[in-house]
């Protein structure tokens, strides 16, 4: 874990000088490029392990560059955003992004969240690894774990990777209660350090694919104090 090779695309120089200096003494290698644009050469170029993406940059946003990469690559993807810009959490984790950090941080905290991440990364044994491999229908929605495929009603249901994993656990689990702490172990890592938000914004983004009213579930059910569950 200590040669992971990081990417850093930001494009404010004090944040990439104190990026730099503080993700080396932690023991990474890092790469930086200040642009979206020159974010998708990089990756390309270097193949790094996992990719520090702000969101706000010249040329090309973070958002779509996470978008793109998404397209070709399941690398580790954290989010930077600025502290009151929640739509970009939002957006970031729908295009598939790991989780997300808010400016400003401290490097410690930031390597643990990092750390944490590449541990979750496919590199490693998937969070569904014991779920079985087996095709698991449950109503009107089928998944396919060996095919990474969703289908509700039998239409094609494209998932991010987060999604289709939490997702293949509701259902492994559909009629039982799945507390939030579970939930956050097995698609997280149970060293994931990160806002438990994430988890929220993941429930919410499934139920407006899936639910044909998600303010009003009946597919994935909030049990106050307790998680969630997904109706048999």
């Amino acid at each position: 874990m200590s040669e992971a090779v990081i990417l850093v695309v930001e494009d404010e120089p004090s944040f990439v000088e104190a990026l730099n200096i503080g993700l080396v003494r932690e023991g990474f290698t890092v790469h930086v490029a200040v642009d979206g644009v020159e974010a998708l050469e990089q990756f390309d170029a270097v193949g790094p392990d996992l990719v520090l993406l702000d969101v706000m940059l010249p040329r090309l946003s973070g958002i779509e560059v996470c978008r793109q990469i998404r397209k070709k690559s399941r690398v580790p993807i954290i989010m930077v955003t600025a502290k009151s810009a929640e739509i970009d959490t939002v957006v970031g984790l729908e295009v598939g992004a790991d989780d997300y950090v808010t400016k400003p941080y401290r490097i410690r905290e930031l390597a643990a969240r990092m750390r944490a991440v590449l541990r979750r990364s496919p590199a490693t044994p998937d969070s569904t690894v014991g779920l079985g491999n087996q095709s698991i229908e449950v109503g009107s929605v089928v998944l396919d774990p060996d095919a990474h495929r969703v289908t509700v009603d039998g239409a094609d249901l494209s998932l991010p990777l987060k999604e289709f994993e939490l997702l293949h656990l509701l259902l492994v689990n559909a009629g039982r209660v799945l507390p939030r702490e579970t939930l956050i172990d097995r698609i997280w890592g149970h060293d994931y350090v990160g806002d438990t938000k994430t988890l929220d914004v993941h429930i919410k983004r499934l139920r407006s694919k899936l639910e044909a009213d998600p303010s009003q579930p009946v597919l994935i059910t909030t049990i106050r104090g307790l998680g969630y569950k997904f109706a048999r």
